[in-house]
């Protein structure tokens, strides 16, 4: 038996990590272990950690990390914190490896924690890219300090090669967020709406905006750009979720409410968890902002995404995507376009750049293979191209 080890801080990471959780717990082959730290914890970002306790999924430990602020130094000192504490977690536990998931500032500390514990890292998601983002520098990191590497695409997974990292320990598996799209288990509409209060009606759209963290201050400008467009289409209705605890993410968050107040059309939720984010999804009009899931999951349902600015840049994105600037005249041409019947029909037939919906168990497998197999070993060599400039 193999224990492992699967690290969940944020509301979106939980969604795309349960599959691979469940079915971890259902092998015996694995002794497995859900920590639960960052957001999930925090009573301002929706304290989410009961979305997992509801799923019944048992978690072995919860390490608080997160500062009442997302300044720069406590960004820094919340993975002073991460780093300490996952380190005696780590000398209690003795896992005989860990699984994480991205891009995130906590998860860089914790895996630099692994890494001093000499345990074998197994990373989703590298190799992809972020332009205005932090999360850039930090993925790439993550990937330098991992082990095995599950990428989504196949053009991830050259990138994490390109990077050193030798080809039979990179595997392309596609996203995790294609397989919840897939099997989702939707609620209607009106179901949605008893749970979070506020009617949708036929004409909603969904929308999540995060701080371009390599930007300074430009968060309330952008928002500001964004609720002058939305200003002009009155007639759909909005549901909104809340931005990360990056640096100005309370400030957007705030704004959000704020804007929610003053417009009967307009709704804020911290947290809507995956399965109603998913159904929330699947009846929308359109998805508008700057995260991930308009890129990865909103194309399976075969609707439009707005995505906003720099956050996203440089990740691969399909037809259903349609890229604007901040500015509140773009913004307002994006969703002109979005609800134009003749692209709207184009759609229907895009496919998904992220795969087919059987990742966790690829994952699972191929991880078993190596344990089974003894391919593990840290010692790493780095992997040369052959190339010229």
């Amino acid at each position: 038996m193999k224990k492992i080890v699967i690290l969940t801080a944020t509301r979106a990471e939980y969604g795309l990590l349960k599959p691979i959780m469940e079915k971890f717990l259902d092998d015996s082959y694995y002794d497995t272990r859900i920590v639960v730290t960052g957001m999930h914890l925090s009573p301002e970002f929706g304290m989410t950690v009961r979305e997992i306790e509801t799923d019944n999924l048992p978690i072995d430990k919860k390490i608080e990390i997160i500062l009442s602020s997302d300044t720069p130094v406590a960004l820094s000192k919340s993975m002073g914190l991460a780093l300490i504490s996952f380190s005696e977690y780590f000398e209690e536990c003795k896992p005989d490896a860990v699984l994480v998931l991205g891009d995130r500032y906590e998860t860089l500390a914790v895996c630099c924690a692994a890494m001093n514990a000499r345990i074998p890292i197994f990373h989703l998601h590298g190799g992809e890219t972020t332009e205005g983002a932090i999360d850039e520098a930090i993925r790439h990191s993550l990937t330098k300090i991992s082990y095995l590497h599950f990428t989504s695409t196949e053009t991830y997974r050259k990138r994490v090669i390109q990077l050193g990292e030798f080809p039979d320990r990179v595997f392309n598996v596609g996203a995790m967020g294609v397989e919840n799209a897939v099997n989702a288990r939707c609620m209607s509409v009106s179901e949605l709406e008893e749970s979070i209060g506020f009617v949708l009606g036929e004409k909603y759209a969904v929308g999540t905006f995060h701080p371009v963290t390599l930007e300074k201050a430009t968060a309330g400008r952008q928002m500001e750009e964004l609720f002058a467009a939305l200003d002009q289409y009155k007639d759909i209705r909005y549901l909104f979720t809340g931005a990360n605890s990056d640096t100005d993410g309370r400030n957007i968050n705030q704004m959000l409410k704020d804007y929610a107040k003053c417009n009967d059309n307009f709704c804020f939720v911290d947290s809507l968890g995956i399965k109603r984010y998913l159904s929330a999804l699947k009846n929308s009009l359109f998805v508008i902002g700057n995260s991930s899931s308009g890129l990865v999951e909103a194309p399976s349902f075969k609707i439009p995404t707005i995505n906003i600015g720099d956050r996203q840049r440089g990740r691969i994105s399909g037809e259903t995507v349609i890229h604007c600037k901040t500015e509140r005249y773009a913004i307002e041409e994006a969703i002109h376009k979005a609800m134009d019947c003749s692209f709207r029909a184009a759609i229907k037939k895009a496919e998904n750049p992220y795969g087919d919906g059987h990742t966790s168990e690829k994952i699972v497998e191929i991880i078993k293979d190596c344990f089974v197999n003894d391919r593990i070993d840290i010692k790493k060599k780095f992997f040369d191209i052959n190339f010229t400039i």
